[in-house]
């Protein structure tokens, strides 16, 4: 059922079988009109760098939210909102999706641990604003998963870094039973020029602040980055909604030039301040309804 795939899902990226299971005893009901028309709020702490490349780490409060409406999915994916503007028909088991997002980014803009990037200065939240374009599919391995594959593309408007971000991903989700749900995404970030500048450059003023090497950072992939999540039920069942509890763990790689810099691993005879090899964690409660 597509309402069991989709719930799931959301519940990972918000933050992320064979034959004989469809004839198992606990399979999931029948499809409904009316399966997709429900609501999802969750509530939780999150574990993560305390900006990316860092090797300081902070708890933080995390939220997700999913709904439908007419049809037309609106869903969240960590600091980002999406609305898919293609409406999704009763019974389809392959859908469109694009439409506009948007996505708050708070990188070295709150409390810096490192007393040396700290001297670098803080930085405005962003406001990336753009769209999304991709195709949703279940049935792949069992008649309830579901994957999805994705690309978002944001620009700032607000001239904190007045860059362009591209991630293309790919998601899996399917239950193991009624209350249970599994999933794991694949992404990738590209990141502009300006983008590169903004956050992983040292310019010569903040080299003679800082002590760290003036660096020119380039654009390119920034990252690579492999998300698993889980989600059991405490009461009600995945087709029907109810509280549960998820949890979601993520592993990174920063690349090229963003790895290189001097608040990442460094380069050269340079130690950098942070880490290219990044962890993420989340637990929390969610109610659908």
């Amino acid at each position: 059922m597509k309402a069991i795939a989709i719930f799931g899902a959301a519940l990972a990226a918000s933050l992320l079988g064979t034959s004989a299971y469809a004839q198992a005893a606990d399979a999931p009901p029948p499809p409904t009109s009316t399966a997709n028309q429900t609501t999802t709020i969750g509530l939780g702490v999150s574990y993560a760098p305390t900006y990316e490349g860092s090797d300081d780490y902070s708890l933080a409060p995390a939220g997700l939210v999913r709904g439908n409406v007419g049809g037309f999915n609106f869903f969240s994916r960590a600091t980002a909102l999406y609305f898919d503007a293609a409406r999704e028909p009763d019974g389809q088991t392959t859908d469109l999706l694009i439409g506009p997002m948007v996505n708050f980014r708070f990188d070295r803009s709150r409390s810096i641990k490192d007393p040396v990037v700290r001297l670098l200065g803080k930085l405005d939240t962003a406001v990336e604003v753009g769209g999304f374009v991709g195709v949703g599919t279940m049935g792949l391995l069992n008649p309830y998963d579901y994957a999805q594959a994705r690309v978002d593309i944001v620009h700032d408007i607000t001239g904190t870094h007045g860059g362009t971000v591209v991630t293309p991903t790919l998601e899996y989700g399917t239950p193991l039973s009624t209350t249970t749900y599994v999933g794991a995404a694949l992404s990738a970030d590209w990141a502009s020029g300006d983008f590169a500048d903004t956050y992983y450059s040292v310019d010569a003023a903040g080299a003679l602040r800082s002590g760290l090497p003036v660096y020119d950072a380039d654009g390119g992939f920034k990252n690579i980055r492999l998300t698993l999540l889980g989600n059991q039920m405490v009461t009600g069942n995945l087709a029907e909604g109810g509280w549960s509890i998820f949890g979601v763990a993520s592993y990174s790689r920063m690349l090229g030039d963003f790895k290189r810099s001097p608040l990442v691993d460094g380069f050269g005879a340079f130690a950098g301040r942070g880490d290219a090899d990044q962890w993420f964690g989340a637990i929390g409660i969610a109610y659908t309804f």
